[in-house]
């Protein structure tokens, strides 16, 4: 079954404004394979902006980094799916490392944010993966069945049809270890294999399940040509403008 391609950039609280918009018309500009849907998670303060740049460019489409699991009340600085859903933004992520470990965000949390998010309209982005220490002990994929378990398969069929899932594996960013691409495929075929058994082997062969594990123009086209990698998360390298383009043009020739 021939899946989306998919390069999704984090921007996380990196970025002006004006540095963002030179991001972007340089990504407008570029020679770009155009089979390959490309997603900005960027600040909340340069949506509105950048929206209406990419709103004619086909498969550039913006994310927002997060959001609330309710959609008003009191809960000063926070951001509800409805505004999203509002100005036009697509996809929001959810559940990303970083969130989970200085947000202390957890799984029930986060279920409450994929409901509302979903409920909105919005298309989710759902961040789950394992630290070293759960690595170390070899129960990585245990740890992300529970993950998926308890924060997303309480939905049905069609809703989870809305979801791409983004495998972060924590102990390989920033640490020094290296995930290889071996390692990307077993989880991603095992998170494959955990979405056929909970809905069915169509659903399961169709989700897009895209690596976060420091993504790199010299390591994507390995990573991307693993069978059940989709694409990717990427981080720092996606603030760079030529290397995010060379990752975007990483992905194998369609046979």
């Amino acid at each position: 079954m021939s899946r989306q391609k998919i390069a999704a950039g984090n921007w996380k609280m990196n970025t002006t404004l004006d540095e963002g918009i030179e991001l972007v018309n340089n990504l407008i500009a570029a020679e770009k394979d155009k089979s390959v849907l490309t997603i900005l998670a960027v600040p909340f303060t340069h949506l509105v902006t950048l929206d209406k740049k990419i709103k004619s460019k086909g498969k550039l489409k913006l994310a927002a980094q997060n959001c609330h699991h309710k959609n008003s009340g009191a809960f000063t600085g926070e951001i509800s799916p409805s505004m999203l859903a509002a100005i036009n933004i697509p996809y929001v992520i959810i559940g990303h490392s970083e969130r989970r470990q200085f947000n202390f965000e957890d799984n029930q949390l986060l279920k409450g944010k994929v409901r509302a998010a979903l409920d909105a309209g919005l298309k989710v982005i759902f961040c789950c993966g394992e630290d070293l220490e759960v690595r170390k002990t070899n129960k990585h994929i245990l740890h992300v069945k529970i993950q998926l378990e308890e924060s997303l398969f309480s939905l049905d069929v069609k809703e989870i049809k809305n979801v791409i899932i983004a495998y972060e594996p924590i102990w390989a960013i920033g640490t020094g270890e290296t995930a290889t691409p071996a390692q990307a495929q077993e989880m991603h075929n095992s998170i494959r294999r955990m979405i056929s058994r909970q809905y069915n082997k169509r659903v399961g062969e169709a989700i897009n399940i895209v690596y976060g594990g420091s993504v790199k123009a010299s390591n994507a086209k390995e990573i991307f040509s693993q069978p059940d990698v989709d694409g990717g998360l990427v981080g720092g390298a996606s603030l760079d403008a030529k290397e995010f383009i060379e990752i975007i043009n990483s992905f194998p020739p369609e046979s």
